[in-house]
């Protein structure tokens, strides 16, 4: 597809045709751990990896979407823990810089110089980490639903900040938890979520994981399907494992404090102005005073990254960086 019409194409935006991984492995990064990775788009094309979110989301075919199979070859691979990855909703040994040092030894393994790397979320925490330990890998960065991981976006998210505004399931979230350890609902959670009975252990997943699903989108209008017992308690036990440890930072607020290592990576970031997960307040902050970073404000968008909005711009996006 040639540059014009792939232009057009994305203004509207659709998604790329669906397509099929022509390189499908799995690599041994030590630990205990064996990650899924998975090669779409052109074998010898400009190449991206995408960081997906949660942490403990996993990728999805849908994520290959977002780039022009005749120009990009697509890098995605689930993080430790989840998806297709091994052992299963496994915390040990899995940290951010374990999630760092896998991208270098994929990147390696794969034959590749330098990358595109996108993320959204989690994904764009990740990202911007990965970015700052490896200035010279990274050759640009495309951001979604940016989270800084700091403990003012945590306390929002699971202090009550997101739920002055979801105060029906804000409630829900909370009613599993005795009263008397409702100050520190992630401390909660994580005892449940490692109580070494697989039962309990996904039934509060599902709690924390649709907590997190219905706030997801600005279209809410009821309860979202339920995920099976597996997905929300890998997803549910990773992300509260890095939350109850600030992300494994040196220090909070690490990624703007380091930021200077990165301001000569060009960067696109797309931001849904009604996100309630990630506020656009830290895609804000990231972006201030650097010359490099652009940043969109995505009207009546939320977190997710099938809101229209955020697909368009992600999908214009990565168009236009086609070199």
């Amino acid at each position: 597809m040639d540059r014009t019409a792939g232009q057009k194409r994305a203004s509207g935006a659709h998604l790329y045709p669906p397509i099929e991984p022509f390189d499908q492995r799995r690599i041994d990064v030590g630990d205990g751990h064996v990650l899924y990775v998975e090669q779409s788009g052109h074998p010898e094309g400009q190449p991206v990896v995408v960081c997906h979110g949660g942490p403990g989301g996993g990728c999805s075919p849908t994520m290959r979407r977002f780039f022009d199979p005749q120009h990009y070859r697509v890098i995605l691979f689930d993080q430790r823990g989840c998806g297709l990855s091994r052992p299963h909703a496994s915390v040990a040994d899995n940290t951010t810089w374990h999630l760092i040092a896998d991208m270098e030894q994929i990147r390696r393994t794969l034959g590749i110089d330098s990358w595109m790397v996108f993320g959204g979320s989690w994904g764009a925490t990740l990202a911007l980490l990965y970015a700052q330990s490896h200035p010279d890998r990274a050759s640009n960065l495309i951001l979604r639903g940016v989270f800084l991981a700091t403990q003012a976006e945590l306390e929002w998210f699971y202090g009550g900040g997101a739920g002055n505004f979801y105060p029906d399931l804000w409630a829900n979230f909370r009613r599993p938890i005795p009263e008397d350890e409702q100050h520190d609902l992630i401390g909660a959670y994580h005892k449940r979520l490692f109580s070494g009975d697989y039962m309990a252990e996904a039934r509060y997943a599902r709690h924390w994981a649709m907590w997190e699903n219905a706030l997801a989108s600005v279209r809410y209008d009821g309860p979202p399907g339920e995920a099976s017992p597996d997905y929300a308690r890998a997803f549910a036990r990773l992300e509260n494992h890095y939350f109850q440890n600030a992300a494994f930072l040196e220090v909070d607020g690490q990624i703007l404090r380091d930021r200077h290592r990165i301001e000569h990576i060009p960067t696109t970031i797309v931001q849904g102005r009604l996100d309630m997960i990630c506020p656009p307040t830290s895609a804000y902050r990231l972006a201030q005073g650097w010359a490099m970073a652009k940043l969109q404000l995505v009207p009546m968008a939320g977190h997710a990254l099938s809101e229209p909005g955020i697909t368009a711009g992600l999908v214009r996006a990565m168009d236009e960086l086609r070199s």
